[in-house]
């Protein structure tokens, strides 16, 4: 068994520190419950802003933020770095890389990663975008890739080098897209002079579908292609990566594209977890739950956020996989295991869409709110604000806010560093 402090209150572990996780276990701290929060990190993660770390526009730092920190007050949270590998229902016990655990309530937050769709290839070769070690990975190969394009004389080896891919016009690849054109436009001049030919830089945005950023308003979706054009980003809809081997991006038109990168955004698919009946798990691998949050047929089980799957009048598919519902879903919980505790019924959840929105470039954002959609420079203001204000910790905050200002005034940014992990000689020899 895992070495968690007694106590005689009940016992909620929670698998997952991101915004659905993480905002129970803040609820709860101040109830009467014993909180065990478990995380593969031990940080949460400022999952909106990735494709600025990854455009060398934010530290990692500046959007993750250490789980002990947040309870540092809270003797009755307890957090453990693990990873959850089972679940016995009957026996109410978790199995984790540390040991087993009881629980009286588990709740599963355990969050969606890149779906592939099947594609092993593409897999194995494309960049995806989900935590904060991948966006890293991202801003390392580009900056190494326009380091090594500016010594290689052959063109078409140097257009595989330089120019990238994304795959996915939801709002990370809308935004990803939108970054690195303004990387391109401000930021390859200065760097490299005449070393490089920045108008050599093709950025390509693959859509399958026959609109960007499904799920927003018709206005949105055309605003954001205007956009991407004017910044000379070259949008592709209606059509579908293939494969890729690490030189050329193949399409379900018989067309290719020379590059060395692929950014991969195309669709999220729900994180796993053993011992729940298969008929719960969709075909999305998200876990089938009744108006509570609780998982079906389990009344101490609950799942929240993205992989929480529930058929609603409203949303036929289930609801969208954003941080609104998973904050929301997580409030609704907090609420409902407290009125558990007092003998008082539980509430039903019931989304509040409070909007959607996305921001390609500077002055360049589109905004739908349930009564008014706009877009342009007032949008990205509205964007910055927002995430500003999402984001833990008054120095995160103030840090961003910083590299923000002066990013606006000076059109650059002083992170572009290529950050290489160091490998001891040891392994090196074997």
């Amino acid at each position: 068994m895992i070495n968690i402090p007694d106590s005689n209150k009940k016992r909620v572990v929670i698998v997952g520190g991101g915004f659905a996780g993480l905002t129970l276990a803040r609820k709860l701290a101040r109830r009467d419950f014993q909180v065990i929060l478990i995380d593969k990190n031990n940080y949460h993660q400022f999952q909106p802003l990735f494709y600025q770390v990854a455009m060398s526009g934010l530290e990692p730092s500046s959007i993750a933020f250490p789980l002990r920190k947040i309870f540092q007050r809270r003797k009755n949270v307890v957090i453990r770095v693990a990873e959850v590998e089972r679940v016995h229902p009957k026996s109410q016990i978790v199995e984790t890389s540390l040991g087993s655990l009881r629980y009286d309530y588990l709740v599963l937050a355990i969050g969606a990663d890149t779906n592939f769709f099947g594609n092993q290839n593409i897999a194995s070769k494309v960049i995806p975008m989900k935590s904060v070690s991948e966006a890293l990975y991202l801003r390392n190969k580009i900056l190494a890739d326009y380091e090594q394009a500016v010594t290689t004389a052959d063109f078409e080896e140097r257009q595989g080098l330089i120019d990238i891919v994304i795959v996915g016009g939801g709002p990370t690849g809308v935004e990803v897209a939108g970054a690195l054109a303004e990387m391109k436009k401000y930021i390859l001049p200065k760097d490299f002079r005449e070393e490089l030919d920045y108008e050599e830089v093709d950025i390509h945005l693959i859509q399958s579908g026959d609109a960007l950023l499904k799920g927003m308003s018709e206005q949105a979706a055309t605003a954001a292609e205007r956009f991407l054009t004017q910044l000379g980003v070259q949008v592709r809809k209606n059509t579908r990566v293939t494969d890729f081997d690490g030189k050329y991006v193949y399409m379900n038109d018989d067309t290719k594209i020379r590059t060395n990168k692929v950014i991969w955004a195309a669709g999220i698919i729900g994180n796993t977890i053993e011992g729940l009946p298969d008929e719960l798990i969709t075909r999305s691998r998200r876990i089938r739950v009744n108006e509570y949050c609780q998982v079906e047929g389990f009344p101490e089980i609950y799942a929240i956020g993205d992989i929480a799957y529930r058929e609603t009048e409203t949303y036929p598919y289930g609801h969208p996989q954003v941080a609104q519902v998973a904050i929301q879903q997580a409030k609704n919980l907090a609420q409902n295991l407290n009125n558990l505790q007092h003998s008082r019924p539980a509430k039903p959840f019931i989304y509040n869409d409070k909007g959607s929105m996305a921001t390609i470039g500077r002055h360049r954002a589109v905004v739908d709110l349930p009564r008014l959609r706009f877009q342009g420079a007032f949008a990205w203001f509205v964007w910055l604000l927002i995430h500003l204000f999402a984001i833990l910790g008054v120095k995160n905050k103030l840090f961003v806010f910083l590299n923000w200002l002066w990013n606006y005034f000076t059109y650059d940014q002083s992170l572009r560093l290529i950050i290489k992990p160091r490998i001891p000689k040891e392994e090196k020899m074997t």
